[in-house]
């Protein structure tokens, strides 16, 4: 696959260990308006670069008032929109990270660093944005905690009416004669078949899960790509999926792989059973980035 991911990537020596994320040109803040994994794009439509620049003359900081463009409030806003799509998300509700309007940071002893934000996140599917205020402790050395804890809430996002459409794809699937499977959500084009986009979507919802839980000071995750999707058999009216999905670190520039055991039906929600992480594949490109 060719790679069309264009981020220029180095860490920040001195700055606790953290790099500065500058958007280009002008944006107060990333940008994920096409989904919630795609790289930033001009109101013209074209890709913008996201940068981490090694010695930047303005000092990132770590805690106090953040600038809501660098990387210490992406990364945990990034993190919250994970948080977000473990609770509301679906194959018809996907949750990306819109805009960080505010956001500062304190060291909590022996505990980590507290952040508190004010952010928009967009529905993906439907197009709705939302403002959300949230809570959020990374971990840090010491901590017992090795996950982070989130607190927010965005209710405004079960508002949007997915029952009608999410019954369909449920009753559908579970009638299915032949069992479905899908690979390479995006090919190597940046396509994914309209039949095939519910899979992609529930493949994100279901990455956020691992996502929300490797999160560290040191990363800032988003799914580029489903490796590969497999409906099992039905168990206790859930729809089973296993996943190979494809994890983009942007700090590392690991692409790393996971399965992923998944039920889903518009009862339940999205529950991720089983996970693994797989090993490290040097060879491996980087998927397509999608708009």
């Amino acid at each position: 696959m060719s790679l069309r991911i264009f981020i220029t990537l180095a860490v920040l020596a001195g700055i606790h260990g953290s790099p500065t994320i500058t958007v280009r040109p002008g944006s107060e803040a990333l940008d994920v308006s096409a989904h919630p994994n795609s790289v930033p794009e001009t109101a013209e439509g074209t890709e913008e670069e996201v940068l981490v620049e090694e010695g930047t003359e303005e000092e990132v900081m770590a805690t106090g008032e953040l600038n809501p463009s660098h990387y210490p409030a992406q990364r945990a806003a990034k993190v919250v929109q994970h948080y977000l799509n473990t609770r509301y998300g679906s194959p018809y509700r996907w949750v990306g990270l819109h805009r960080v309007h505010s956001a500062n940071a304190e060291d909590v002893a022996d505990s980590g660093r507290k952040y508190r934000l004010e952010i928009s996140v967009q529905e993906m599917i439907s197009n709705a944005t939302e403002k959300c205020s949230a809570e959020l402790l990374l971990p840090g050395a010491e901590s017992s905690q090795s996950s982070p804890q989130v607190q927010a809430s965005c209710e405004a996002l079960l508002k949007i009416d997915t029952a009608a459409q999410e019954e369909a794809l449920y009753q559908q699937y579970k009638k299915n004669n032949s069992l479905l499977s899908g690979q390479n959500l995006p090919d190597s084009y940046g396509h994914i078949d309209p039949e095939m986009k519910p899979l992609w979507h529930l493949g994100g919802v279901a990455s956020s899960f691992v996502m929300l839980k490797e999160s560290t000071e040191n990363t800032l995750y988003s799914m580029a790509q489903v490796a590969n999707v497999t409906q099992l058999e039905t168990e206790n009216n859930q729809l089973r999926f296993n996943y190979h999905v494809l994890l983009h670190d942007m700090v590392s520039q690991e692409i790393i792989h996971w399965k992923l055991l998944v039920t889903w039906s518009p009862a339940e929600g999205v529950k991720v059973l089983q996970t693994e992480k797989l090993p490290k594949c040097h060879d491996c490109e980087a998927p397509p980035n999608t708009n």
